[in-house]
């Protein structure tokens, strides 16, 4: 049986106070003083209420049968302040929630463009420089713009320390930005509910100064295609893209897609009626365009890799399976 472990995680949450966690991009700071705002407003209110219910209560409770309720039935004066200064009072936090609103959806022009891929139950990053990473790495200091999509079902991207959350839709694009602030590591979380691993469905956030950003974009292609063996290669790529997801972990094949223990030099019976044996031209041609050769059992749900892989992720996922014995 094939021991798979998923990607281990780097980052966390942490925390700098007693509510929240610790800031991670400037959006935070504007999210982050307007619950300050909330939260004290709140406060102050409850007490200016409690405290004189819990005074009048005590003070004009009924002491015996004989007494009577007071004649007076309201107070204009005291009606008139009780209705302006809440109503001034919510319309300023509404202004201070669509400071923050406004901020949130407008990414300044020139933000470093990030595609993000969401799949059942991973999430992969896309970069303008041509890679695909598991895990998000930012620049401190510039203003960066995520361009995200699903493969499936509703997903939804949200990081705690940035304060940012955004739906992730199947068929749609939508769109998150923000502006990272120093060195880190934190968690990317999904938190609409996608399927039993759902819990599982987390990356990391590593946030570095732009001098180490531009060595890592640098360096990162060259380490994962020139000095990654083949296997591990395959074994990264089966990973990040999601395959696990229909395939199983160990390649042990699920209801939705066929199993790849043992598939290597076996015959295969097709939707067709055809028998083919499996060996390197087949793999290649079921990873690029899946749809053509269909496994008898199986329906075309695997979508088409071709030009999303470069040559060494296909020759390694091959490499990959053939060790699935």
């Amino acid at each position: 049986m094939l021991n798979w472990d998923p990607p281990k995680l780097e980052g966390k949450i942490e925390f700098d106070g007693f509510w929240l966690p610790r800031q991670g991009a400037e959006l935070a700071k504007t999210i982050d003083a307007a619950w300050d705002i909330v939260f004290w407003v709140s406060v102050i209110l409850f007490f200016v209420v409690m405290v004189p219910v819990c005074y009048f209560a005590v003070k004009y409770r009924r002491r015996s049968e004989h007494d009577v309720t007071s004649e007076m039935d309201h107070n204009l004066k005291l009606e008139i302040i009780w209705t302006v200064l809440p109503t001034i009072l919510v319309i300023w936090l509404f202004f201070v929630g669509l400071r923050g609103y406004i901020d949130a959806s407008v990414p300044p022009g020139g933000a470093y463009e990030i595609q993000v891929e969401a799949q059942r139950w991973n999430w992969s990053f896309i970069y303008p420089e041509g890679f695909r990473s598991p895990k998000l790495v930012l620049p401190s200091g510039r203003p960066v713009k995520l361009i995200l999509a699903s493969k499936d079902v509703l997903h939804s991207f949200y990081i705690p320390a940035f304060r940012t959350k955004q739906d992730v839709v199947p068929g749609l694009y939508t769109t998150l930005w923000f502006e990272p602030l120093e060195p880190m590591k934190t968690l990317i979380f999904c938190t609409e509910y996608c399927g039993k691993d759902h819990s599982n469905m987390l990356a990391d956030v590593e946030i570095m100064s732009q001098g180490d950003f531009q060595s890592w974009l640098r360096d990162y292609k060259r380490k994962k295609f020139d000095e990654t063996p083949p296997v591990e290669l395959g074994k990264q790529t089966f990973a990040e893209r999601g395959c696990p997801s229909c395939h199983g972990v160990g390649g042990e094949g699920t209801a939705q897609a066929p199993p790849l223990k043992g598939l290597f030099g076996r015959n295969e019976n097709l939707a067709d009626g055809t028998t083919i044996m499996v060996e390197e031209n087949y793999l290649r041609e079921s990873i690029l365009a899946p749809s053509a050769k269909i496994v008898r059992g199986f329906q075309p749900v695997m979508p088409p890799f071709q030009g999303t892989l470069e040559e060494p992720e296909i020759r390694g996922l091959i490499e990959f399976i053939k060790t699935l014995k």
